[in-house]
């Protein structure tokens, strides 16, 4: 993802999210309890955080280094540490930028054996809030590696070295445009982020188990928080007020409706923002022939996301112009039946480490092909998401789960981007294999206002000095695209 982000669950695995999360207390301590553990969890929420600062390593870490580059080296030696399943490396500073390695090795809490040296990806800057909206300019966002799912485990060791005299900001990418850019060209080696931070995060428990067939699937809707009731409020067209999945559905019946009032209803300021989304998209839909059949997507409520960690409230771009295609760069080590959990993670990452408002991406697929629910908002309304810095504006994210710079895209993921972009932009009236101009909005390539032109399903490197998607997932844009059109019956 920055610097350098795949899957049908099985029947038996998308029933087992049927039902609304509980509220759960985190983990409090490993089977093997220890001096240097770190200190409780940080809230009480489903889940927790653990954060450790990082400190200098010198030439104790006699594999990872010159002892001269001490004060470029910062790290932790083996520990133990209370359960967690996702890591990723926090800093102070938002614009400023890692260049450089990050490494873990974890141990796995079922046998204690460590893992190998695994890489983080730095992915510096490149996802995130426009600069100037307010989610950009919170006071409370970090810089932030790319999360690394590492399944259950209950010790870490990681090593941060500086990166000597590479040049930054000097990667080009394929959009028409390209020659325009004006990227800096510097060589000098930076020192390390201040405030570099270890976050450990474990995604919490698994959502409650379906109850049998033929029963309720779900609790009345008053039973709802009004977090959960004002997330699942805007797509109570699409499916019932706390469904774990938004069906299928032919192209007659993809269009977003007014947003359902129940004794639980969305605050009003919530409400009236959906409504004002929505109309656009029916208008837009009313009068556009091509447009996908909706494809499956499972809800937040059916990964399990706890909607009181995210912002209240949701914020709207004006339409859908183009979907930019990420990787999540969490690594491909994870089951489909893991995938609430990494979901929960990232979630929970995004907005407890990284300080954003919600989770990043408006969609998510997995390597079976399974679409997910991912930014809050509403899956048919244009959700203004922080996935390509500068570029979110009248655009969406999908982060295919997984990393593809060596690893070639399971062909589920490539058709699940394909079915998800069909319906979504033909719900705005955009061709797949089309271009569209967006305005950037700085912090990338490209100066503040410069109107810059991209392929309708176009990869983050596009917009920003970044792999994301992967070389071997960007390569298979052009399949995507080609697919996306006949969906969409062109």
């Amino acid at each position: 993802m920055r610097a350098s982000l795949a899957s049908s669950i099985a029947v038996a695995c998308a029933a087992a999210l049927a039902l609304p999360v509980t509220l759960v207390a985190p983990a409090t301590a490993t089977a093997r309890p220890a001096a240097n553990a770190l200190p409780p969890a940080q809230d009480e929420l489903p889940g927790s955080t653990q954060s450790l600062p990082l400190r200098p390593l010198g030439a104790s870490v006699r594999s990872f280094g010159d002892p001269g580059a001490a004060a470029r080296e910062q790290g932790l030696g083996r520990r133990d540490v209370r359960p967690f399943s996702l890591v990723g490396v926090v800093w102070d500073d938002p614009a400023a930028e890692l260049h450089g390695t990050v490494q873990v090795r974890t141990r796995a809490t079922a046998d204690g054996v460590w893992s190998a040296w695994q890489d983080v990806e730095t992915h510096n800057e490149e996802h995130g809030a426009d600069p100037e909206s307010a989610e950009g300019a919170a006071g409370t966002l970090r810089g932030s590696t790319a999360p690394l799912w590492v399944g259950d485990s209950d010790g870490v060791e990681i090593r941060v070295r500086a990166e000597e005299g590479a040049p930054v900001g000097t990667a080009e990418g394929t959009t028409e445009g390209a020659a325009e850019r004006a990227p800096e060209a510097r060589t000098a080696t930076a020192p390390l982020p201040a405030g570099l931070r270890l976050e450990l995060v474990d995604p919490g428990e698994e959502p409650a188990a379906a109850p049998a067939p033929g029963t309720r699937a779900m609790a009345p809707p008053a039973v709802l928080t009004a977090a959960e009731a004002a997330a699942s409020g805007v797509n109570s067209r699409l499916a019932p007020y706390g469904a774990t999945v938004i069906p299928a559905a032919p192209r007659d019946d993809t269009v977003a409706a007014p947003v359902h009032e129940t004794a639980a209803e969305p605050a009003a300021g919530e409400a009236a923002a959906a409504q004002t989304a929505a109309a656009p998209v029916r208008e837009a839909a009313a009068k556009k022939p091509y447009i996908g059949p909706r494809p499956r997507i499972i809800t937040r409520k059916g990964w399990g996301a706890d909607e009181k960690i995210r912002e209240k409230g949701f914020v709207y771009t004006k339409t859908i112009k183009a979907a930019f295609v990420h990787h999540s760069a969490t690594g491909n080590n994870y089951t489909c039946g893991q995938v609430p959990s990494v979901l929960r993670g990232i979630y929970r990452y995004h907005v407890k480490s990284s300080g954003w408002r919600d989770f990043g991406y408006n969609f998510a697929v997995d390597k079976c092909g399974n679409i997910y629910e991912g930014r809050a908002g509403g899956v048919a309304k244009p959700v203004l998401g922080a996935h390509t810095l500068g570029f979110n504006t009248n655009s969406m994210g999908v982060a295919v789960l997984g990393t593809f710079t060596s690893s070639t895209p399971p062909a589920a993921a490539v058709t699940a981007v394909a079915r998800l972009t069909a319906w979504k932009l033909g719900l705005h009236g955009i061709d797949p294999k089309g271009t569209q101009t967006l305005v950037s909005g700085g912090g990338n390539l490209y100066k503040k206002g410069r109107k810059v032109r991209f392929h309708t399903i176009a990869g983050h490197r596009d917009g920003f000095a970044t792999d994301c998607p992967g070389g071997r997932l960007y390569n298979k844009l052009g399949t995507a695209r080609a697919s996306s059109a006949k969906y969409q019956g062109r």
